[in-house]
């Protein structure tokens, strides 16, 4: 390699979780785009020569980054990029996708459970559609396995309450039931409202990661769209 390219991989990594300023770009190590930290994932090498993902970016020593997609932190393992960025040898996980799948989908629910004590989290068919009517609702969660007739209605009262804005209400569907219910400390949940506030508003944003994690649609880092309604 020649020197201009070591400078170029040198770039890739940063100078640990102290350095620079927040919100500073960050550059992915397989395709060398330079993006907000928000749309990468931070690695970084553990005691043992391992590399771990460092999803909060604290963890200490230098961090390369990875575009915010399974396919993309597959790929780089598959290429051995770690190795090259951090240039040294170090022992890749052959998962480490999936392990950065299921970080991210703990993470989700533990966002979801903070917002549940924060009071921004109202469960029950019968109450979420009370609140729809009457509260500041920015999203609604169905569980993955529940039916289509109480997706159906609630669908049908977000658009009397918001008309065509409607369609762009957050409808989450990465829980089954039993999920929700861990989750939010109480049987039986199979929908839930999601209120205004900053624990709200987290969540969505770890909906978001996961969503974007998995099917590597990076337009916009919207939240989930809405899941699909039955028409009759």
């Amino acid at each position: 390699m020649t020197a201009a390219g070591e400078d170029a991989l040198e770039l890739t990594l940063d100078g640990g979780p102290l350095a620079g300023r927040a919100g500073s770009e960050r550059t992915c190590i397989l395709n060398r785009a330079a993006g907000s930290p928000e749309g990468l994932l931070r690695f970084v090498v553990g005691p043992d020569g391992t590399v771990v993902p460092d999803l909060k970016a604290r963890l200490p020593g230098r961090g390369a980054w990875v575009t915010a997609t399974r396919a993309a932190v597959a790929e780089v393992v598959r290429r051995k990029l770690f190795a090259r960025a951090f240039k040294r040898e170090v022992q890749t996980p052959a998962d480490l996708a999936d392990l950065v799948e299921r970080l991210l989908d703990a993470q989700m629910t533990a966002s979801l459970s903070l917002a549940n004590k924060a009071g921004v989290v109202i469960a029950g068919f019968a109450k979420v559609e009370a609140a729809i009517v009457g509260e500041d609702v920015v999203g609604l969660i169905h569980a993955s396995d529940g039916g289509d007739d109480g997706v159906r209605k609630l669908g049908q009262s977000l658009r009397r309450r918001f008309g065509e804005e409607a369609a762009s209400v957050p409808r989450v569907t990465l829980f089954t039931s039993l999920q929700l219910d861990l989750a939010l400390g109480r049987m039986n949940v199979i929908h839930a409202a999601l209120l205004a506030g900053g624990p709200g508003k987290n969540f969505l944003a770890r909906c978001t990661a996961l969503e974007v994690f998995r099917t590597g649609d990076m337009a916009g880092r919207r939240p989930p769209a809405p899941v699909n309604e039955p028409k009759h």
